[in-house]
């Protein structure tokens, strides 16, 4: 027991595979999302509903793909709105020109969006690399004594609560697969789970590119088109900073948007995620609108004592 325990521990600090709970819940037969309302709305006869229903294969596997790029989608549209409206809100506090706006706020989304893709790659490359590699020596390890590969599991089940004569049972049966055997220790003993064929770090990191832009643009585009509106009017005198504020209504939106919808995805209440994650934004600009404003007022100060002396 204490090998294995030891070996557990080993392991903890290296990035483990992602549970896709939906994923094997479909492969099942299983409608997680029936399931999911059954839950919270405690319907036993809707969650017998959602354990018993099937579904066609064709339909899981399409689930199965999307699911798996959510991630990507919704936390590289959060950084990506959430940064390029910073830089928006620092810009307008130091009342700098719409040109300082799109350049630094088209710079930014381009260099943080090839950043973050890039590194959601290295991220999801390197997950799969160690899952393999482990993979590989539970194979072998397997292949050369399995009956030490059995003890370990019979002991992390008992330590579990299972009877010992049970758990000599679920190992005997399961052991009589080794592919099967080799994933499910992978999964129980290390926390791992067993590398798919299907995944594709580039696609994960195409996708974090895509949603950082798509969604980084929002804030900057909102700006540039509103001001250009405005000072459209040859007869319009700047009074009140319209395109700040246009930018500020359409981030919110799209904050607590993309955060309800995070809930939704998680299980969690929608309104809340969608209320952190535009207090989120909002301390993020607002910070960055007051240095901004600090900063220019600093300046002019220092500037216009110097004149004066």
């Amino acid at each position: 027991y204490e090998e294995a325990a030891t070996r557990q521990r080993s392991v903890r600090f290296v990035p483990a595979m992602q549970v896709e709970p939906a994923s094997v819940a479909k492969a099942l037969g299983r409608d997680i999302e029936l399931a999911k309302k059954a839950y919270h709305s405690h319907d036993i006869e809707a969650s017998r509903s959602a354990h018993d229903m099937k579904k066609p294969l064709h339909d899981e596997g399409h689930n199965k793909e999307t699911g798996k790029y959510i991630k990507s989608i919704i936390f590289g549209g959060l950084d990506g709105i959430i940064t390029t409206f910073a830089i928006v809100s620092g810009v307008a506090g130091a009342d700098m020109s719409w040109v300082v706006v799109l350049i630094l706020g088209l710079s930014n989304v381009i260099a943080d969006a090839i950043s973050m893709g890039y590194g959601d790659y290295l991220s999801e490359r390197a997950e799969i690399d160690f899952a393999k590699q482990e993979r590989k020596r539970e194979m072998w390890e397997t292949e050369n004594y399995i009956e030490g590969e059995k003890k370990e599991m019979v002991e992390l089940y008992t330590s579990r609560g299972l009877s010992e004569e049970d758990a000599k049972t679920v190992i005997d049966i399961i052991s009589k697969n080794k592919e099967f055997f080799v994933d499910v220790m992978m999964v129980e003993e290390l926390g791992i789970m067993p590398p798919d064929d299907a995944d594709s770090p580039i696609k994960n990191g195409l996708v974090t590119f895509g949603s950082f832009v798509a969604f980084g643009i929002v804030p900057l585009a909102a700006y540039l088109v509103v001001h250009a509106i405005i000072h459209s009017d040859p007869a319009y005198v700047a009074s009140f900073n319209w395109a700040f504020l246009a930018a500020c209504i359409i981030t919110a939106l799209s904050l607590f948007g993309m955060g309800a919808l995070k809930g939704r995805i998680s299980g969690t209440s929608w309104w809340k995620s969608g209320f952190h994650i535009l207090v989120n934004g909002a301390l993020a600009a607002g910070s960055a609108y007051l240095i901004g404003w600090g900063v220019e007022y600093a300046v002019e100060s220092t500037l216009n004592v110097t004149t004066s002396c």
